[in-house]
């Protein structure tokens, strides 16, 4: 495949599709195993724009891939859906193969619970327009004057949201409703472990100049075993807000190596949450360079250094 070619579109035939997200497909390896496999399109406000940025798949899913080797490494007894960087042996076509190189990875087959392990660090994004409304995040009482993008006092904070179908927008709850979403059985535990992994990602990344200010993370139930276990993406540029150290400023927005250059384009241009939207340029490159930028800096290694390898 050539290099920068953009794929919004994966079709496999040779293996059957059995979900479709904003990002990634989802493919049946066998009844213990899937395939995850990463496109180049791009969402925001819980749209997906017609067309998507170069290497994105790529990028999410090295990444993602990264992170699944480092965090368990920090956080005791954390269990990951991860399997292989592989495409399953001979299950693709030569094209096939192709089309999923460097973008796909093998997963465990999981019971997904229904919420965003939604945790932040830092008062920014919707968390700070409901604080200015209310002095609340999620519904939970924060104390007052605090300042745009300052630190949640007391720490990291658990504050979940429904997971939507495609096409409708989640919902954020109060921390108390996780029950109500998982079970009583699981809801402390999901909250926990959500908090420990992304203390463990901040520390990682402050070690390399990131702030990591909020983030989302997904989890599975191993029901053979009762663990819960992290699945989907992980503190990528896609499910994260990642800010630069040495320009952090509370008070103001900060510039953020994710797609809020393209939540500001979308907004000022008045095309929040309209489908179907034909994203400029300038505007796709830009974006390209800041997920790279912050790449970069997490692994130590360009994007085109780790695909080669």
């Amino acid at each position: 495949m050539a290099a920068n070619q953009i794929v919004t579109s994966i079709a496999l035939t040779s293996l059957p599709k059995i979900a479709a997200g904003k990002v990634r497909d989802v493919f049946e390896v066998d009844e213990q195993t899937l395939l995850f496999v990463a496109s180049d399109r791009i969402s925001a406000y819980d749209v997906v724009m017609k067309n998507g940025v170069p290497d994105k798949g790529a990028l999410l899913t090295s990444l993602s891939r990264h992170w699944f080797e480092v965090l368990p490494l920090k956080v005791p007894g954390l269990k990951t859906h991860f399997l292989a960087s592989e495409t399953p042996a001979g299950r693709l076509s030569t094209d096939e193969a192709q089309l999923v190189r460097n973008r796909g990875m093998q997963v465990r087959k999981l019971k997904v619970f229904p919420i965003e392990a939604i945790v932040r660090g830092y008062v920014t994004g919707s968390a700070w327009k409901e604080y200015e409304r209310t002095g609340t995040v999620h519904g939970v009482k924060l104390p007052s004057g605090l300042r745009e993008c300052d630190p949640v006092p007391g720490g990291a904070l658990f504050t979940p949201s429904t997971k939507a179908a495609a096409g409708e927008h989640d919902e954020n709850v109060h921390p108390d409703r996780t029950a109500e979403l998982v079970g009583e059985k699981y809801a402390g535990r999901i909250a926990e472990l959500a908090v420990k992994i992304f203390k463990a990602g901040q520390e990682y990344a402050a070690e390399r100049g990131i702030i990591i200010a909020d983030t989302k993370f997904e989890f599975g139930l191993d029901e053979e075993t009762d663990e819960i276990v992290l699945v989907d993406e992980v503190l990528t540029p896609d499910s994260s807000r990642f800010w630069a150290a040495d320009t952090y400023q509370p008070g103001r927005d900060q510039d953020s190596f994710d797609k809020q250059i393209l939540r500001n384009w979308l907004t000022r241009e008045g095309l929040k949450g309209v489908p179907d939207v034909e994203v400029p340029e300038e505007v796709v490159r830009a974006t390209s360079e800041r997920y790279k930028d912050v790449y970069q800096r997490l692994t130590g290694k360009s994007l085109e250094e780790a695909l080669k390898a």
